[in-house]
């Protein structure tokens, strides 16, 4: 009799511990993959291609958390509103599994374990990721007021490219803001994508997002955006002194943005969300290319 209860205990637990992960999008790493990469290419051009070692390990972490985070805070805020949209009515807050209170705890614990992360960098480091931190509180509320709040989820994922040239290098180069605005313009195509998907939704429940304030101009805009996106790589390529392993890699991503485009031609559901999953390719890509750069360029010639 008691073994049977400890095991329904004990399944219940697991049951909970699930939903938190679900909270938290432990299943749906897309959220990581999209705030990594740009991550790793600031680690990488601000270590010429040797980041510390320490440091990869923090801000792989960092990312880890601060993205959970992110998405615990933002259901917390959209609970009344998840219940109304076709996609998100099944996450944990708003079918009810967790509760608002509980979601609170586990944002308070994750920003703890953020903390504890931020305390191993430099002063100027902690600066900039403090900043980061009021992005990522204030970016769930504020759809609700401004027009482009993917501009914010960009801003806030940007943050992670200065403090991390801050963290390696002990200063924020040119070539550290020159990669934080790309980054930033690469968060509003893809959020713009997956804004697509729920437009139809947040215009009866009144959410704002840069997919309503684009309208028909919506893939027009996103292919501008793109094309300044591209500009601001080969930049950063001339700025770094990459060499043709990274201008392939730009190359390939303008490709990949080009198949965006044309999956979300029609403006439907699946392909606007499948032209939004595909983009964290494109900073693969873009990594794989300072990678190569670093690997196969002759010591004193990078």
């Amino acid at each position: 009799m008691r073994s049977a209860a400890s095991q329904s205990i004990r399944a219940e637990v697991l049951l909970q511990l699930k939903q938190y992960g679900r909270l938290m999008r432990i299943d749906k790493p897309i959220g990581f993959w999209l705030l990594l990469w740009p991550t790793l290419w600031a680690l990488w051009l601000a270590g010429t291609g040797h980041p510390d070692q320490g440091l990869f390990i923090v801000f792989v972490l960092g990312v880890l958390v601060m993205r959970s985070a992110g998405c615990v805070l933002n259901d917390f805020a959209d609970r009344k509103i998840d219940p109304y949209v076709e996609r998100t009515r099944s996450r944990p807050i708003a079918s009810g599994a967790v509760h608002p209170l509980e979601a609170l705890v586990l944002f308070v614990a994750l920003g703890l374990v953020a903390i504890g992360l931020a305390s191993m960098l430099n002063r100027q480091a902690q600066v900039i990721a403090a900043a980061a931190a009021l992005l990522t509180i204030v970016y769930p509320f504020i759809k609700r007021f401004v027009s482009v709040p993917q501009f914010v989820l960009g801003a806030a994922f940007g943050c992670a490219v200065p403090m991390a040239f801050a963290a390696q290098t002990g200063g924020t180069p040119e070539l550290a803001w020159l990669t934080f605005a790309t980054a930033l313009i690469w968060a509003v195509i893809y959020d713009t994508f997956y804004a697509m998907v729920d437009r139809e939704d947040d215009l009866k429940i009144g959410v704002k997002s840069t997919a309503i304030l684009f309208g028909d101009m919506d893939l027009f805009v996103i292919g501008a955006l793109q094309g300044i996106m591209l500009l601001a790589l080969i930049l950063i390529g001339a700025r770094a002194e990459l060499g043709p392993w990274y201008y392939a890699s730009v190359l390939l991503a303008a490709l990949l943005m080009a198949r965006h485009l044309w999956l979300a031609r029609g403006r439907d559901r699946d392909g606007c969300f499948r032209a939004f999953l595909e983009n964290h390719v494109i900073g693969l890509v873009v990594f794989l290319g300072i990678v190569l750069h670093y690997t196969f360029t002759p010591v004193g010639s990078a």
